[in-house]
């Protein structure tokens, strides 16, 4: 195993950790459950930032245990998957999101299948997830986006509407002056930054996690009414950052002592793969994902796909103290109105924030077990 026994003390779902070559142009790590028994349907998980495919650690063996064959990898630009492209000035396009979407596809190829059973993302892996159900119904059977609901393709903006630099503008204008974290991500320094903080990378992931879960009482999340700055800015700071502040300093100020935190959700164990793996590797590599998103051409290559919606069926789940639940306006409303055609239903977990699947995987689980027992025909 590269990561410790999961999960700890338990053996009633085996989890191992392989190597997967050429997919896509990776040498792709992935998790893998349920993966004794040939002919199980296959459940896909895919994880966020600053995440990696430990992330689900507390979701896979319920799934096996239950007939899945699950696999999460590690994606383009985390932890032990290789072949991309480390360097803020290397092959950016390679990160774009509908490359993103051919490295699962392939995935699919390499586990020797036409079709999975379903998909599901979380946070940054929720937006993937969505492309892959969108794109290729026929691989992608169903699909369960965690955290980050999915508002369908944008449509080109209108000449007269307010380009990305009008809205920076405007966030710079605030009293005090703000910055959406987004851009910040985008920017050559947010990689360093981070992995070189004072506060040392385990303490700044531990404050990370800790301002962006139910742990953190200050998370109160509500709709937004609009994309205006004022509005924005009822977000917390680790969202719509003060201008002057990197996002260690930010999770520093929200959380001054993150290495005396303990959390019962999150151990110290259990932190050190996230900043083993970080330390090890940038993290550029995800950076990279919100440079294409931030970015005008990237985002018009996106624009071509304008009115299509996901045709399988689709759930969402989050923690009810989620801000990502609503951190774009607009979105959650239109995925349950236009973007699902076979929309589910949207459950939020009481006792959760953003890491939702780790802070209260029993409720996931079940969310999850029950959306995939009454979507699924046997032989899928």
């Amino acid at each position: 195993m590269i990561y410790p026994e999961l999960p700890p003390g338990k053996a009633e779902a085996a989890v191992r950790s392989r190597m997967i070559a050429n997919v896509n142009g990776l040498d792709m790590h992935v998790l893998e459950a349920g993966f004794e028994t040939a002919g199980r349907p296959c459940v896909l998980l895919l994880h966020g930032f600053p995440e990696l495919a430990f992330s689900w650690r507390k979701v896979m063996p319920a799934l096996a245990a239950s007939g899945f064959h699950v696999v999460a990898p590690d994606q383009r630009g985390y932890g032990r998957s290789t072949g991309w492209d480390d360097r803020y000035d290397g092959d950016l396009a390679s990160f774009h999101m509908l490359n993103l979407v051919k490295d699962v596809v392939a995935l699919v190829g390499a586990l020797d299948r036409d079709h999975v059973a379903a998909i599901a993302g979380h946070d940054f892996g929720s937006p993937v997830a969505a492309w892959c159900a969108l794109l290729h119904p026929e691989i992608f059977r169903s699909a369960a986006l965690l955290s980050a609901p999915f508002g369908g393709p944008k449509r080109p903006p209108a000449p007269d509407a307010p380009r990305t630099g009008s809205l920076a503008d405007a966030l710079a204008a605030l009293v005090p002056p703000r910055k959406h974290y987004q851009w910040y991500y985008s920017t050559r320094a947010a990689d360093e930054d981070m992995r070189f903080c004072k506060q040392g990378i385990h303490a700044f992931l531990r404050g990370y996690y800790h301002c962006k879960s139910a742990d953190w009482q200050a998370n109160k999340p509500r709709a937004l009414t609009s994309w205006a700055a004022i509005e924005l800015a009822r977000m917390p700071k680790y969202y719509i950052m003060d201008l002057e502040k990197n996002m260690a300093e930010t999770v520093e100020e929200l959380v001054p002592d993150a290495d005396r935190l303990s959390c019962a959700w999150l151990t110290d164990e259990e932190l050190r793969v996230y900043a083993d793996e970080f330390s090890r590797t940038s993290f550029q590599g995800g950076l990279q994902w919100y440079r294409n998103a931030t970015d005008a051409k990237a985002a018009m290559q996106l624009q071509t796909y304008a009115g299509r919606r996901i045709e399988v069926p689709c759930c969402f789940i989050a923690g009810a103290r989620d801000w990502g639940s609503y951190q774009s306006p607009g979105a959650l409303q239109s995925m349950a109105e236009s973007a699902c055609a076979r929309f589910q239903g949207a459950h939020f977990i009481e006792g959760a924030g953003h890491w939702v699947q780790q802070e209260q995987p029993a409720a996931v689980n079940e969310l999850l077990l029950r959306f995939l027992a009454r979507e699924l025909v046997p032989g899928n």
